[in-house]
């Protein structure tokens, strides 16, 4: 969202999807962001994928760095969840502030691209754009 002197804070509450490199389905998940100063800390909820925590709701911390409109986080799962770890996301941001799009990747393993909008924006329009843009 746009501040009175027409730059972007981050803070808020995003819905997204990541894509696989595989045909394996694109995820949804949700994101409440804080950014202070340059510093993005927040969450993520996603439904788990993989066989042994299938249907799970997984919470993840985020924590990163926005330098004008390169956006760097960090995911960090919760350390009883042996199946998920970190997951090392880098993207931009459009002019308005609204979407923030890139690739995650799990270092050493593999990676994807994700797309993430601002709730509330544009909600229909927004849905339609993320399976579009996976």
């Amino acid at each position: 969202m746009k501040t009175s002197g027409g730059e972007f804070n981050l803070t808020g509450f995003w819905r997204g999807l990541y894509s696989y490199p595989t045909n394996r389905a694109p995820v949804p998940f949700s994101a409440n962001v804080v950014e202070d100063g340059s510093w993005l800390t927040g969450s993520t909820e996603e439904v788990a994928t993989r066989r042994e925590l299938l249907g799970r709701t997984l919470i993840a911390t985020v924590q990163g760095r926005r330098t004008g409109s390169a956006v760097r986080f960090l995911k960090l799962y919760n350390a009883t969840l042996r199946a998920y770890d970190s997951v090392a996301y880098e993207g931009a941001v459009n002019a308005e502030g609204t979407e923030i799009e890139g690739t995650w990747t799990i270092p050493g393993n593999w990676s994807g691209k994700f797309l993430m909008i601002r709730d509330g924006e544009v909600a229909l329009a927004a849905t339609k754009a993320v399976k579009e843009k996976v």
